[in-house]
């Protein structure tokens, strides 16, 4: 008797002395396959119905033209046929050429990851429920293993089914009872690191809905959105959430020295991450109870703009001098929700509770960074509307980061290496398909944090002198356009 959903072949060795010996019929092992695959089943019966109804030549010209379409498609617009169409057709063309037949038996077998039924002599092998394949770079799998196997024992052989499979990484954990989630990294899509984001010219080019801070695993800009939403940042110490910081700075740089954009930053590191750009902060505070006036008063600030736009009966503000966007910097969030006196975390999470859940509308942002996203040391994780994971410690920290089943789905943080090389690397959920996209974001270094402080401190700041021996930046001359849009400087 055989193990019901596995693949299975005849193996030469003598058969047991007691039960069956012959293995299932072709015949029924076929309509079985059948049975599981109806779409092929199908497939010949449609056609053989549309050739008979319409015709060979009008089913012939039909399915070319459809093909033709989906050709036109992938070269005119490609953000929407990679978001659309390329994960499906991908999950087949993998399901049918790496995860079945006689390819599939053959790695597990080498991997000793088959068992053989004592009664029959039949090889048993694992078998693949499902193949999605929504990035170019990863699969995701769900594999019904053999009656008998130890999950544990996939864990052990990662290294050569890795190998075996020609991945550059794979991650096995225990879904179900009998049902294993397998995740295999193809290959890894930034080999280099990635330059910082460019500063804009003028406020003009700053889009506050998609700053751009570096590249997704699709090629395609990685940006993320400041107005109107929360960004929460997961990463384990070294994982790069200085280039989450600083990049977005960077995108909107303009902005902070027109006063369009107010930075209010909270460094409880002893500012020691944030120091060097002290002067593009309208508030910064480095202590514990500096931290909790200057949460009180961004407060306080939000609900002002809430009455104002009460007063002139309005939902949404135009950006200017007069109703900037107010940004609050958080770095290292759990210093101030866990880690300080008992009074003084219930009163900061009393206002950052009411800063998320109400300052979407009144222009008050919130950008959080933090190295472990328990519910323990960020209480208010659930209310940041953008929440992105970089290299973590665990695997829990990756969906109390990005929610239930991420990393299922393929969002492997868990497993980015903490050294220097896989810094800014992390994943989001993408807001269409909700599922993972890994990016990279760009890398700052301190010259660069340097020249955004000098050419975007805000009208009247003090500018500190270059830090860095040798680096000579000239301060910059602030522009305004005047009526034809000529630069004058001021």
């Amino acid at each position: 008797m055989t193990a019901r959903n596995t693949h299975f072949t005849h193996h030469p060795a003598d058969r047991g002395p007691r039960g069956a010996t012959r293995s299932t019929g072709t015949e029924i092992r076929a309509l079985v396959w059948l049975l599981r695959h109806p779409a092929f089943a199908l497939i010949p019966v449609l056609g053989i119905w549309s050739v008979a109804l319409w015709g060979a030549t009008a089913v012939a010209s039909g399915l070319g033209g459809l093909l033709a379409a989906f050709l036109i498609w992938w070269r005119a617009h490609p953000p929407t046929y990679d978001r659309w169409i390329a994960p499906r057709v991908r999950t087949v063309w993998r399901r049918w050429t790496a995860y079945r037949g006689r390819r599939w038996r053959e790695v597990f077998t080498d991997c000793d990851l088959t068992r053989e039924n004592r009664r029959t002599g039949q090889i048993l092998c694992p078998r693949v429920l499902r193949v999605r394949a929504v990035t170019p770079s990863i699969d995701t799998l769900s594999v019904r293993i053999v009656r008998g196997q130890d999950p544990a024992t996939f864990t052990e052989k990662m290294p050569a089914l890795t190998d075996a499979l020609g991945a550059h990484r794979v991650a096995v954990t225990r879904a179900r009872p009998g049902v294993l989630s397998m995740v295999v990294e193809r290959r890894m899509p930034f080999p280099n690191v990635i330059d910082a984001a460019p500063i804009p010219a003028t406020s003009d080019l700053v889009n506050l809905r998609a700053l751009d801070v570096g590249d997704n695993e699709r090629g395609e800009p990685f940006t993320i959105r400041i107005r109107g939403k929360h960004l929460l940042v997961v990463g384990a110490s070294g994982a790069g959430k200085g280039s989450l910081l600083w990049n977005p700075l960077r995108a909107m740089g303009p902005m902070i020295r027109d006063g369009l954009v107010r930075v209010w930053t909270i460094d409880l590191k002893g500012g020691t991450e944030t120091d060097r750009g002290e002067a593009l902060f309208h508030r910064w505070a480095t202590t514990f109870d500096d931290a909790l006036e200057l949460l009180g008063d961004f407060r306080d600030s939000m609900v002002e703009r809430q009455t104002w736009m009460r007063e002139h009966k309005v939902r949404t503000c135009e950006i200017s001098t007069e109703t900037p966007v107010e940004l609050l910097v958080i770095d290292e969030l759990a210093m101030l929700t866990a880690y300080g006196d008992r009074s003084g975390v219930r009163e900061a999470l009393r206002l950052l509770a009411e800063i998320l859940t109400q300052g979407r509308a009144a222009d008050h942002t919130v950008m959080g960074y933090v190295q472990e996203p328990s519910k323990d040391v960020v209480d208010v994780r659930d209310l940041f509307t953008t929440r992105i994971c970089l290299g973590v410690t665990a695997a829990s920290h990756v969906d109390m980061a990005l929610g239930d089943g991420a990393r299922d789905r393929g969002a492997l943080a868990d497993q980015i290496p903490g050294d220097e090389a896989h810094a800014g690397i992390g994943f989001v959920i993408d807001a269409g398909s909700r599922l993972p996209v890994r990016f990279r974001a760009g890398y700052v270094t301190d010259d660069e944090i340097d020249e955004l402080a000098h050419r975007c401190a805000p009208r009247g700041a003090d500018v500190p002198a270059p830090r860095s021996p040798g680096d000579v930046l000239p301060f910059p001359t602030h522009t305004t356009h005047g009526p034809a849009g000529e630069e004058t400087a001021s």
